[in-house]
Parts: C-alpha cells; sequence; structure tokens
C-alpha cells in the first residue's frame, strides 16, 4: 500500500509491509556512524525530522487505553446526570407541593374575603370631572391610593411564633408574591344598590383594567399603599324621587349603606400590557358582592348626621349672594355668586368644568324655562364652595309674561319662589328648590307725591286732581332699561303723617282693610291704569336702576272712608283754615307695567320690548297742601252743603 502525503509541497512516499512480515527481532532503528548514503524513507520514517522526537509507533495498547477513559468519563456523565435530573426532579415536587399549597389557600379565598380583609383602599383623595355624555354620564379621574396584602390572604405574612419549616414555607410565598409584584383586573360593570332595596340601581360604575400592586408583610401605616390614577365611567340614576329617597334615609342613618355587584372580573399576573412569565397565572371570579358602609360626613353648621336628623334643603345648603341683570340689545345678561356647603372632608379634591343648568318657573301646569346658566368651573374649598354662574333670560312668549309678573312681584316683595333646575348634562335629573327673594325687602316705590292735588265737590261726592310722582328703585345689581308707560295706584289718605302703627299694615286691597287705619280718612283707586312717562333717575350707592315716574289724576273720585267724616272734615278745615297748610299722609300700593329693554319677545304698547305687570309694590308719602281761595272756597260751599 502506498500513501501520498504532502507536506510543504515536498512528497514523500512511504512502503508499508505487512505486519504479519515483521519480527520483534528486527530492528526498529539501525545507527549509523560516520558518513553514508542516506537511508531511503520508511514507514516508520518520521515526516518531520528531529534529533529528539521518537518514530512514529502503531500500539494497539492505545486503542484500548483510550476507551477505558471513554468508559469512565460516560460513566461519569451519567452518573451526573442522573444525580442532577434526580435533584431537578426533588426540587420540582417539591415546588409543585408548596405551589400546591399556596394555591390550595388561594382557592378557599372568596371575593368577599379579599375585598373586606386584605384589600385597602384609602381616598378617593382627588376626582376631576373629564367629560360629560350626552345620556348623563360623567367621566371622572379618580385618584387613591391602592394595595393588597397578598401575604396575609394567603397567609405567609411573618409571625415570631412560627417554627423554622413554616418560616422556611412562608419565606418562599413571600418571595413568590414579590416576585409576582402586581396583577391586573379586568371588571365587569359594577352596579351600586342601596341595601334596604337591591332592586333600586343608584349607580352604574365602569373601571378600564388596572394594576393592583402586591405586598408581603406591610407597615401598620398606610404608607405601602401605592398612588392609582384611573379613569372612571359614572351613570348615575335618572329618578329623582330615589336618589333624594336614598340621600334622606342616609343621613337620618348617619351612614351610605349600598350593596356593590360585578357580574365577573378576570385576574391576570404582572401588568396590562406585558407578556412574561408573569400572566401565566390567571384567575376568573364571578358573581362577586360586596357591602360598602360609609359614615356621612359632618356639614359644617348642621347637626350630626343621625338619630333621625332631617335632611337639609337645597336652599339650606345654597346661599345667594349676588345676582345682577343687565340690559343688551336683544337680551337679558345674568350674573351670580352663590356659595354651597363643601360636605366633603378637607383632604378631599375635586375639580368640574364649566356645567350647564336650566332654570324653570314651577308652575301648576308644565314648568316654564325662563333662563339658561353655565357654572364656571368648579373647585372644592372647604368650609364653603364659592360658585360663579353666568347665562341669559331664555325668550318667553306672550301667554307666559303673566307667569313671570307672578314670579317678579314676589321676589320684589321679598318673597321666595318655586323654581326647578334641570341639565342637559344630567337628563331627567330635575332639582326643585326655592329662589329667595332679596334681604332686607327692597324699596321699589319711592319718594312718593300728589302734586298739585286738587279737591272738588261733584255732586255727593268729591273729586280729585294732581300728578302722581315717585322714583322707582330696582335693588342693587339690576340694571335693566326700563320704560314705565302705566301705573294702577291704590292709595289710602291720612289726616297728616301716616301713623307709625300703620307701617306694618299690609297693602290695601279691595274690599278695605278692616280694621281701618288710625287717622285714614279716603280712598283713591282709579277704575282703570294710568299712563305714565318714566325718565332715568340717578341712582345712589346701593341702589340698582332708577327712574322718575309721573302720572296725572284728573277727577279721580276720592271715597271717604266709612265713618271717618271727622277726619276728612278736620283735614279739610286745616287746609281752608291753617296758616301754616297741611300734611296729608298717602300710603297703599300700585301695579306698574314695565316694557324690559332686551327681554325676548313679547311686547307692550310702542315697544317692541317685553312687557311685565307688578303689582302691589307698596309706597308711602306725604303730601303737603297750602291755602288756595278759589279751592277752599269751593270745598267750604261743598261741605257745608253736605253737612260735614
Amino acid at each position: 500500500m502506498v500513501t501520498s502525503v504532502t507536506f510543504f509541497h515536498t512528497h514523500y512516499h512511504v512502503h508499508a509491509l505487512p505486519l504479519h512480515t515483521m519480527s520483534n527481532d528486527d530492528p526498529l532503528e539501525r545507527v549509523d556512524k560516520g558518513k553514508a548514503r542516506a537511508q531511503d524513507p520508511t514507514e516508520r520514517t518520521p515526516l518531520i525530522g528531529g534529533t529528539s522526537q521518537p518514530p512514529l509507533v502503531l500500539d494497539s495498547d492505545d486503542g484500548e487505553h483510550h476507551t477505558t477513559i471513554n468508559r469512565r468519563l460516560r460513566a461519569r456523565l451519567t452518573t451526573v446526570f442522573l444525580v442532577t435530573f434526580s435533584f431537578c426532579i426533588i426540587a420540582l415536587i417539591f415546588f409543585a407541593l408548596l405551589a400546591w399549597t399556596y394555591a390550595a389557600r388561594a382557592s378557599r379565598l372568596t371575593p368577599e374575603d379579599i375585598i373586606k380583609n386584605d384589600l385597602v383602599y384609602q381616598g378617593p383623595s382627588r376626582v376631576d370631572v373629564l367629560n360629560i355624555s350626552l345620556d348623563g354620564g360623567v367621566w371622572v379621574r379618580v385618584e387613591g391610593k391602592l394595595g393588597v396584602d397578598a401575604g396575609a390572604a394567603i397567609g405567609v405574612n411573618s409571625d415570631a411564633e412560627d417554627g423554622i419549616l413554616t418560616d422556611i414555607w412562608k419565606m418562599f410565598g413571600r418571595h413568590g408574591v414579590r416576585a409576582l409584584g402586581k396583577v391586573s383586573v379586568n371588571m365587569s360593570t359594577v352596579t351600586i344598590t342601596p341595601q334596604y332595596d337591591t332592586s333600586i340601581v343608584l349607580l352604574t360604575v365602569q373601571i378600564p383594567p388596572l394594576e393592583v400592586p402586591l405586598t408581603v408583610d406591610p407597615p401598620r401605616d398606610f404608607s405601602w399603599l401605592t398612588t392609582v390614577s384611573t379613569p372612571v365611567y359614572l351613570q348615575p340614576t335618572t329618578n329623582t324621587t330615589l336618589l333624594l329617597g336614598f340621600l334622606k334615609d342616609s343621613w337620618q342613618h348617619g351612614s351610605f349603606n349600598v350593596r356593590a355587584d360585578v357580574g365577573d372580573a378576570t385576574v391576570r399576573g404582572g401588568g396590562l400590557r406585558e407578556e412574561t412569565w408573569r400572566s401565566k397565572f390567571h384567575s376568573k371570579l364571578s358573581n362577586i358582592r360586596t357591602f360598602i358602609r360609609m359614615k356621612m360626613p359632618r356639614i359644617p353648621g348642621f347637626p350630626q348626621p343621625g338619630k333621625s336628623t332631617p335632611f337639609p334643603s337645597v336652599e339650606d345648603l345654597v346661599t345667594l349672594q349676588h345676582l345682577s341683570v343687565s340690559s343688551s340689545n336683544d337680551s337679558l345678561s345674568l350674573h351670580a355668586k352663590a356659595t354651597m356647603v363643601d360636605p366633603a372632608p378637607e383632604w378631599f379634591n375635586l375639580t368640574s368644568p364649566s356645567l350647564p343648568f336650566t332654570v324653570c318657573l314651577a308652575t301648576k301646569e308644565l314648568p316654564l324655562p325662563i333662563a339658561a346658566v353655565n357654572t364656571q368651573p368648579i373647585t372644592l374649598t372647604h368650609p364653603n364652595i364659592t360658585l360663579l354662574i353666568d347665562g341669559t333670560v331664555l325668550p318667553l312668549s306672550p301667554p307666559s309674561f303673566r307667569i313671570l309678573s307672578q314670579f317678579l312681584t314676589r321676589y320684589l316683595s321679598g318673597k321666595s319662589n318655586d323654581i326647578i333646575i334641570s341639565s342637559n348634562a344630567f337628563p331627567g335629573l330635575n332639582v326643585q328648590t326655592t329662589f329667595p327673594g332679596p334681604n332686607p325687602k327692597p324699596h321699589i316705590l319711592r319718594d312718593v307725591t300728589i302734586r298739585d292735588m286738587k279737591i272738588k265737590p261733584s255732586g255727593t261726592s268729591f273729586l280729585a286732581s294732581g300728578t302722581v310722582q315717585a322714583r322707582v328703585v330696582l335693588p342693587k345689581g339690576i340694571n335693566v332699561g326700563l320704560d314705565v308707560y302705566r301705573v294702577l295706584p291704590d292709595v289710602l289718605i291720612f289726616d297728616g303723617e301716616v301713623p307709625e302703627g300703620a307701617l306694618a299694615l299690609p297693602p290695601p286691597v279691595t274690599p278695605l282693610p278692616d280694621p281701618l287705619p288710625e287717622r285714614a280718612f279716603g280712598h283713591l283707586r282709579p277704575e282703570d291704569w294710568l299712563p305714565s312717562i318714566s325718565v332715568p333717575d340717578v341712582s345712589e350707592d346701593g341702589e340698582g336702576a332708577a327712574y322718575a315716574v309721573s302720572a296725572k289724576v284728573v277727577d279721580l273720585p276720592l271715597e271717604v272712608l266709612p265713618g271717618r267724616q271727622k277726619e276728612f272734615n278736620h283735614f279739610v278745615s286745616k287746609v281752608i283754615f291753617g296758616t301754616d297748610g297741611a300734611v296729608a299722609g298717602i300710603q297703599g300700593s300700585a301695579g306698574v307695567t314695565v316694557a324690559v329693554h332686551g327681554l325676548p319677545l313679547g311686547g307692550g304698547p310702542e315697544t317692541a320690548t317685553g312687557q311685565i305687570d307688578l303689582f302691589g309694590l307698596p309706597f308711602q308719602g306725604s303730601v303737603f297742601e297750602t291755602f288756595s281761595p278759589l279751592r277752599d272756597f269751593c270745598l267750604t260751599t261743598s261741605l257745608n252743603s253736605l253737612n260735614f
């Protein structure tokens, strides 16, 4: 057999002899001394010569040696593998049993137990209203602190009385909880009902998926809780009666007692968008139900809730501090400032965007929308919340002016009016309350007098003529353009100034008051409206818009009150025979018809603005009468003929 080997581009030819021709007696190497011709290379000649390298020797014992080494290596590797595999199996079984014990404990937990004992929520510390949907739902961002004591839930929290094995078992459990860190919870809609009647749905809550942190061995305070901020969709009931009934019941018991129901909830390990080994842990809970009891906070200035304490009304909670009404070309602008008692604790913060409301006058028929207003953004302040309100008066049809007239008449008399407040943001939610009258009661008609008053006989009666003058002063903040174009006075005339005791009497009406005021002797009331003229007047401090009004009275019948001829005679005698004249006091009420600039729709005579009739405006004044020979001659002749 000839083998050709190429090494450094040199060809060596090695001739191998059959092994059976070789003998142990043949020399393996011959030593040549001196100079001689180089021997031809054989199969035992090294490819690279060297003085210190032994020749290449093929020995069958080397194969056996390597085989033995390989067998020993395989045996050792097999032993290591079997030992490691056995250890892994044992560890796997151990951890499986350990996990089974934790899972067994966790499987015995109910959602109610977790919510009641292990779930800790502090807050909400802040609520921001984000948006209000067309169906009355509200998106809010709720901020609070949340945490789950998972160590207590599965019983792996440290305990000084635990033994070594128990402590080791708990140590692995705590390590597992810390490694898991948090879970993601996805809940269906939460339904809130009162405990006394679970058929009434007060509120539905939709919470987007959120992350709930887990902890073990928490401290006794709340420092271990994690701040959580999440949007929440609230859908309150539109049944105002049911909602108000629940609030009254809660106020009387001193706490909110509700039941929360969740159809199902999916719990998954890790974060919301996390896809790791943690997400392999998942569970689904169904028919979750828990009872919530929250103590009702005490409202400053009101009795402590509970013990059958009556529920405060809206007017008790809200105080109107200022109202401003002004005219523009085609509208009436409204501006108001009110304060509301803050029922929330001092640490609670809430912000709300501008909210629209419609104010309606309560009538026996349908409510009459009268104003559209918007609140400026609201921020809770303690103890009172400031509400700034802007709006306009809504267009009114002429038939509705009668209702508006009744409202303004009561308001200007210092009386409250029933109103209904609603909002497009909360369809179906109507709040009935009262709109308070100004306090103190405004004095609208001032400086009332009758100029150039003349009294003349007409058969068996008397006729009065003159010019009625007065100032119409609107309450502070009411700065609207007016045109007072007719008046209807109802006047009692006194001999001298109006007695102080008569100041408290209500305005005279038909029939006359009984008993008659002291020293009253005459009654003037026209059968129809008297045309009047009004011009703007200068307003003083604390007054709204002011107008000077005058109306002429011509031959108006003067009724001498029954049984008061003596007082009438005494007054006339002072006028005729007195050197300083006589003073006649006047007291009564008047109706006025005004055209309001900017009041949309409707109209009065010769004006495109809305007209309003105001009745029962009280007034008081005096008339100073001096000597007039012609007038007194007529009066004397008449009195003598009537035997006064």
